[in-house]
């Protein structure tokens, strides 16, 4: 069921809502969480796809922010709210409502949005391109518990993380940080059944890509020893490999789907590593709202460097990410592997 409202205010939004329940005879409201979608004309498409999918896993009610600011003087003054009400099978499992704010109103998204949150559920929003420098600090990102970004949408990703590093708040993530939970699992995994001392490790990865950046920097953080990054044709990350006096532990992806896992002494296995799509990835971050410890220690770590040379990594055959000192890897890493894997508060995404 669809329901197009035109030059129309939140509360009107609110009774279509109640309207439409009632129409498709499912008055309870049986959703977890608001998802507030922030994007433009151009990427909402994507977008609402992507969150629509998450919602079968994750009933929630999608408010998708448009912000048209018009092109000419007297369209940017003229403040106007248009919305459409998507309820049954073209709402995924929950409802969803397309915002089109105009003019002045633009600007203040947050307004129209807070009277449309569902009451007493944690709210989560989700930039999928452009999104603020500082999320906690946004506006809309004020009325959420978890604040969702992604630095590969940027021009510069690497310069990105540096931003975010340096404007973090619990609570805040980022896609690129999801994209990595099966390479961090599996290189946990194999430490776990292959325990051995760690001398140095080498991440292969794209130029200018976030993921392969902050695997680095994990692996740094837990390991405690340096790590060297280098550059490949892709896709994604394409190799881990981890130094140690028995030979050389390895994960190696080139086609972007299988790896393959070689240890030392043991024959090579073949691992799943398929690159995830969007939705994936937001199902995986919407099943957690307290704040995320490793990705924060792992921002933390390379924010110096990140910000210094974030366009070096594109010219350079190699950056050197160096060990931490002990304080830093202050989550109970030991020299011999991350000895906990990659539980609770050290857990998330592809690549």
């Amino acid at each position: 069921m669809n329901i197009d409202l035109t030059d129309t205010t939140s509360s009107q939004i609110n009774a279509a809502l109640v309207q439409a329940r009632r129409a498709s005879g499912t008055p309870a409201v049986g959703m977890v969480l608001t998802l507030v979608v922030v994007t433009d004309e151009g990427n909402h498409y994507d977008a609402l796809r992507a969150a629509s999918e998450a919602s079968t896993e994750h009933p929630s009610r999608i408010l998708v922010v448009i912000r048209r600011f018009g092109r000419t003087p007297r369209a940017r003054t003229e403040p106007r709210l248009d919305a459409e009400v998507r309820l049954g099978s073209d709402a995924g499992t929950g409802e969803t409502v397309l915002l089109r704010l105009h003019g002045e109103l633009a600007a203040h998204a947050h307004s129209v949005v807070l009277p449309l949150l569902l009451p007493d559920a944690p709210v989560v929003v989700w930039w999928p391109d452009d999104s603020p420098q500082n999320p906690s600090q946004d506006l809309l990102g004020a009325l959420a518990q978890r604040r969702i970004t992604d630095a590969a949408a940027g021009e510069d990703p690497l310069a990105l993380l540096a931003l975010r590093a340096k404007s973090y708040a619990p609570g805040d993530t980022d896609l690129a940080w999801t994209r990595i939970t099966p390479w961090r699992s599996v290189l946990a995994a194999a430490l776990d059944q292959w325990p051995a001392t760690i001398t140095g490790a080498v991440v292969e990865g794209e130029s200018y890509d976030p993921s392969t950046e902050l695997l680095a920097l994990w692996l740094s953080v837990r390991l405690r020893v340096p790590v060297e990054r280098r550059l490949s044709e892709g896709p994604g990350i394409t190799a881990v490999r981890l130094a140690t006096e028995d030979g050389e532990i390895r994960v190696s992806r080139p086609d972007g789907a299988l790896a393959e896992l070689s240890v030392p002494g043991r024959q090579d296995r073949r691992v799943a590593l398929q690159r995830r799509s969007t939705a994936e990835l937001l199902i995986e971050e919407l099943r957690r709202l307290d704040p995320d410890e490793a990705y924060a220690q792992t921002l933390a770590h390379g924010v110096a460097r990140l910000s210094q040379g974030s366009r070096a990594a594109a010219t350079q055959p190699t950056v050197g990410v160096p060990g931490p000192t002990a304080p830093a890897a202050a989550d109970g890493a030991s020299a011999t592997g991350p000895s906990d894997g990659v539980g609770r508060g050290d857990e998330k995404g592809d690549a």
